[in-house]
């Protein structure tokens, strides 16, 4: 009996395996490209172990990030060149520019409010306040009140919930309603200028006018300053466009699909039961990506299928990873689970790791999600399955 149950496992074990398709890209693809394939799809290969990685590392790659990407925009509109090359360009800077500042959104303003960037709690306190003013979000101390009840099991997807807010208030999506229909709104809400505007004046107001004096006057001179600089210099598009632009609709953007990406709201008896079995269903890993071909590039049709591959994940997914799901935000569900940990500047393989191990504390084992549509596909399904006012 013993075993058959042990082969039983086994042979369960290697049929999760042969669906994962980060296990397939290892088993498929040669090992010079396995770096790239963990960082691109937030997983790592098997038996990659935990690495020490310094949160410097996303402070300094965040600036960088916009700093090239907002002299890539403006080159690409001051300097002559053929259209062609220029729309390359600009497209290269804007998404670059909106990578830096997802990063620190996602990754240095929310992780300094969890105290884990830096060592002391003042020089969070201190980075988060200068994020938080100069990039318009949430008056620090606001955000990091309002996100400890985030993390609360009797909290999360409650009126009192920042993503509850934002999905049914600021996205204006319901519970209860078809699938169809809520995509149909999200995508007017992309492409409306009323929905930029307000979702663009409740950060002002969030912002420069918090109540904080300091807080608010250094947010006014963030904003001030780009715009003096194209008064003085009468370089109005390059700064509109190269820094304007990307703070304002592409981030937008950018934040709704990734908090579409972030929680699903489980069945009715486990919404109203809480506890650990609640924050694991209500979160999932999102890894950009897809299931390699099967066939061998050898023939013309495995040529075909590999080079189709390829093509997708240098373009979809790497879009996806470094438009949407920037930093560690594939693995939002290891967050929610292990929230104070330092180990999240190594997410991929710290959630993986964990993962192996059973996670152990919480009553189920990680899911995830292959896709960023297909994840925000898949949660819209589950809002939609949720009846009125049991979410409130």
């Amino acid at each position: 009996m013993r075993i058959s149950k042990i082969q039983t496992l086994q042979d369960e074990s290697l049929l999760t395996l042969r669906h994962d398709p980060r296990v397939q890209m290892a088993l498929r693809l040669p090992r010079a490209v396995q770096p790239f394939l963990t960082w691109l799809t937030a997983k790592p290969g098997p038996e990659e172990a935990v690495r020490e990685i310094p949160a410097r590392r996303y402070v300094i790659g965040g600036l960088a990030s916009m700093a090239l990407g907002s002299a890539m925009s403006a080159a690409a509109l001051l300097l002559a060149m053929p259209w062609m090359l220029a729309a390359l360009l600009l497209l290269v800077g804007l998404t670059a520019t909106s990578s830096g500042l997802g990063l620190y959104q996602v990754v240095i303003f929310h992780h300094c409010s969890h105290g884990t960037v830096f060592r002391s709690r003042e020089r969070n306190r201190q980075v988060g306040r200068m994020v938080s003013a100069f990039l318009m979000f949430t008056r620090f101390e606001n955000y990091q009140h309002d996100h400890m009840l985030h993390h609360s099991a009797n909290k999360l997807l409650t009126e009192e919930d920042e993503f509850t807010g934002f999905v049914f208030g600021v996205c204006r999506l319901e519970p209860g309603v078809a699938k169809r229909v809520l995509w149909r709104r999200i995508i007017l809400n992309l492409v409306s200028p009323a929905f930029h505007a307000r979702f663009l004046l409740r950060r002002i107001q969030a912002s420069l006018f918090s109540g904080d004096r300091q807080h608010d006057w250094m947010a006014r001179a963030g904003l001030a300053a780009p715009l003096l600089l194209a008064a003085l210099t009468g370089a109005w598009l390059p700064v509109l466009v190269a820094w304007f632009l990307p703070l304002t609709v592409l981030l937008q953007i950018a934040t709704v699909f990734r908090i579409l990406c972030e929680h699903r709201f489980p069945d009715v008896e486990i919404i109203r039961a809480r506890g650990k079995a609640f924050v694991c269903a209500s979160t999932t890993g999102v890894f950009p990506g897809a299931m390699p071909p099967a066939r061998s590039a050898r023939s013309l049709g495995g040529m075909l299928a590999w080079t189709g591959w390829w093509a997708t994940m240098l373009t979809g997914a790497l879009f996806a990873r470094v438009f949407v799901m920037v930093g560690d935000a594939p693995c939002h569900d290891f967050h929610h689970r292990r929230p104070a940990t330092r180990k999240w500047t190594d997410y991929a393989r710290a959630r993986q790791h964990d993962q192996d191990a059973g996670s152990p504390g919480f009553p189920v084992n990680y899911t995830e999600n292959w896709g960023v549509i297909r994840a925000v596909d898949a949660n819209l399904a589950t809002l939609a399955a949720t009846p009125p006012g049991v979410v409130a």
